[in-house]
């Protein structure tokens, strides 16, 4: 039949599609049994704990597992409403099973929610143990540094370093003193500089000297000056030796606060007349200077160091060997002061090792100290080169 009915003019009517035919795209879910649906309920309750308690074992999948859960309460919930209604509407002979079938629904539901809380309050448990590993990985994170931010912060501890270091060999000892009481962290970031500049070489004199003196006898008095962080009294037996430590600041245990280049605060003296005499009073076995004589100053350690020794008293000392501009004016120098040297080792491509031994010698006067003074170039600075 035509659309339009109008004398002399007609269009036939457009065919219906297959499309408009077809039927709604929405999915009807077919009719199931009483029974049927019990049975799914339980099946849907199974898979559901099994997934709850996957849950507990993928904590990264936690809040997706998290909806999952909620998704599939509030179907359940959906059911037990559903469930509910059919057993109000139902009035026919089988309303009774309808409804009993809603009730353990319900029960099922109820059931479901006390398998719920049980699981979660199994939970804690585990999730404090991951807690526990998780602040443990934290505190690593914190305290650690990536490979990027460790380069960078020893570029700067070493520059660091490297500053402080030419300050104390290019100053008087009374400089390095003003430095450290002006910022006491000066005196520990060298010598955690100086620890990391220890691991690259082939040997430690420190060492050597910690192996040397274990064998001396019960009860040696022996004077670190310029110790460090006393690694040479951590070394040895301190029931056995009677060791004194100095330097610049005191650690409040084993380091005794003092300017070694200045003034050593033990009991011995000088001579009192021109005549030899190797002084009084003094308590000291053997004195060690290992990489200390760093101030332009150090000269006066070596005179302290005299006074301090007991007669024939041993001084040994290690030097980098770069540092000698004359390793024989160098002796000398030691020499003039009040020591005869015993043993000199030069085997080490690093350091060289002196062993002198107190003598006798007249006073001086402070001319002639003047001129000992002038002679402290014969040590050259140690410079750490960038690595």
């Amino acid at each position: 039949m035509a659309q339009f009915d109008v004398p002399g003019w007609s269009m036939p009517t457009a065919p219906v599609s297959k499309s408009a035919q077809s039927t709604s795209k929405k999915r009807k879910r077919p009719a199931a049994q009483d029974a049927d649906k019990m049975q799914s309920v339980e099946v849907n309750l199974d898979k559901l704990m099994q997934k709850l308690g996957s849950v507990g074992s993928q904590d990264k999948q936690g809040p997706k597992k998290k909806k999952k859960h909620e998704k599939t309460t509030r179907g359940l919930d959906a059911k037990d409403e559903h469930a509910a209604s059919t057993e109000k509407v139902s009035s026919s002979p089988g309303g009774s099973i309808k409804g009993s079938a809603a009730k353990q629904a319900a029960k099922g539901g109820s059931g479901l929610h006390k398998k719920i809380k049980q699981k979660k309050s199994l939970k804690p448990d585990a999730g404090k143990s991951e807690q526990q590993s998780h602040n443990v990985s934290t505190a690593d994170e914190v305290s650690g540094l990536t490979s990027l931010q460790k380069g960078m912060k020893d570029s700067l501890d070493g520059a660091r370093f490297r500053m402080i270091n030419e300050s104390l060999y290019k100053s008087d000892s009374s400089e390095a003193v003003r430095m450290m009481k002006e910022d006491p962290a000066v005196f520990h970031d060298y010598h955690s500089g100086f620890r990391h500049q220890v691991q690259s070489w082939p040997s430690n004199p420190v060492s050597h000297y910690i192996f040397q003196l274990a064998g001396y006898p019960q009860n040696t008095v022996i004077a670190d000056l310029g110790c460090g962080d006393a690694t040479l009294a951590r070394g040895l037996p301190q029931k056995k030796f009677n060791l004194l430590s100095f330097d610049l600041v005191s650690d409040g245990a084993y380091i005794v606060a003092a300017d070694i280049c200045s003034h050593i605060p033990l009991p011995g003296s000088e001579p009192s007349s021109h005549q030899m005499s190797e002084g009084e009073a003094q308590v000291v076995d053997v004195v060690v200077c290992a990489l200390s004589l760093m101030g332009t100053n150090w000269p006066v350690c070596i005179r302290e160091a005299w006074r301090v020794l007991k007669p024939g008293g041993e001084l040994k000392i290690a030097e980098v060997a770069s540092r000698f501009t004359d390793v024989d004016e160098f002796v000398s120098l030691i020499s003039s002061i009040g020591f005869r040297i015993r043993t000199k080792d030069d085997k080490n491509s690093h350091f060289t090792l002196f062993e002198f031994n107190k003598v006798a010698r007249k006073s001086k006067t402070d001319e002639e100290w003047s001129k000992v003074m002038l002679k402290g170039g014969l040590l050259k600075p140690c410079e750490y080169k960038r690595r």
